[in-house]
């Protein structure tokens, strides 16, 4: 709490946050994230001159986030600043204590997102080759995986694949995406060969014609999504990645890797399944990531 002879600013400031840990019942993590923010603002205000905290204009608002960005401040933590100035000032409007929120119209700094991990094609290779192809079990994730590779299928698209989908004596399969947006995708050859000796080896005895999905566990019932998820990650142990693998690295692999060896975006935008072709545009940026890291590590001047 701060001293009563301290600024009005922080009497104001202890009220609102005693107000959060007590009536709306923020954990004390939170209440000091705020503090720090909010006694960052004041303090900043102080040192300039002019306005404090509780007069403060936007133009005093903006020009401090502004500081912060200047300071190297992630977006993530500005982001939480400005919530935080943000709801101290929707508080002294509630209180009657000034007509206006001088933070209404802040925009919050952009969160870029980080790009998605992928394997390299060693790695893939590792990954299709860990499967014991001589057991039932193995030979199934075998053609899970070299489906789900070589058509960038969604997970939840790969193990709600229905036989009547496949269509593999032209070499495709009908994909049913967000919003049940039906595509055709191409199946490769060795995706191909491993999907049908799982069909005429595997599939027979352990769906017993109960069911019309394609992949089944180990008790003939549909693959879920989370038992893929357990299958896939410990094969990627097996295979020595040590980077964390999901069904959805093998998607953004099949991307990058098309594109590493010439395909058009806008065909890999329709087998993803991918409305808009800016969220395609994503696997150009590891591709020119991956190329830089390169050139990194192999020139001689780099």
């Amino acid at each position: 709490m701060a001293e009563t002879g301290s600024p009005p600013w922080r009497r104001a400031l202890d009220r609102y946050l005693e107000s959060l840990a007590v009536e709306r019942g923020l954990s004390q993590n939170t209440v000091a994230s705020y503090r720090n923010d909010l006694t960052r603002l004041g303090e900043w205000l102080a040192k300039k001159g002019g306005h404090d905290l509780l007069t403060a204009n936007a133009a005093d608002l903006s020009a401090h986030m502004r500081g912060l960005q200047q300071l190297g401040l992630s977006p993530r933590s500005s982001a939480r600043a400005l919530s935080a100035i943000r709801g101290f000032y929707e508080n002294q409007v509630m209180l009657k204590e000034r007509a206006d929120n001088p933070a209404v119209n802040l925009l919050p700094p952009k969160l870029y997102k980080p790009l998605p991990k992928v394997l390299s094609e060693d790695e893939v290779e590792a990954l299709l080759a860990t499967p014991d192809v001589a057991t039932p079990i193995g030979l199934r994730d075998r053609a899970m995986f070299e489906l789900l590779y070589a058509s960038g299928l969604r997970v939840s698209e790969l193990v709600g694949l229905k036989l009547s989908q496949l269509r593999l004596d032209v070499g495709f399969l009908v994909a049913f995406g967000k919003g049940s947006k039906e595509r055709v995708v191409p199946v490769g050859e060795q995706a191909e060969h491993w999907t049908r000796r799982y069909l005429a080896e595997v599939r027979p005895t352990l769906g017993h014609g109960r069911h019309q999905m394609v992949f089944l566990n180990r008790y003939g019932e549909p693959m879920s999504r989370s038992g893929f998820w357990r299958i896939i990650k410990a094969h990627g142990l097996k295979a020595g990645i040590r980077s964390p693998l999901s069904p959805h690295v093998l998607r953004h692999s099949f991307a990058t890797h098309l594109l590493e060896h010439g395909a058009d975006l806008r065909a890999v935008q329709a087998m993803l399944g991918h409305t808009d072709i800016s969220t395609t545009q994503i696997y150009t940026h590891i591709h020119q990531a991956r190329l830089k890291s390169l050139y990194d590590k192999f020139h001689p001047r780099s």
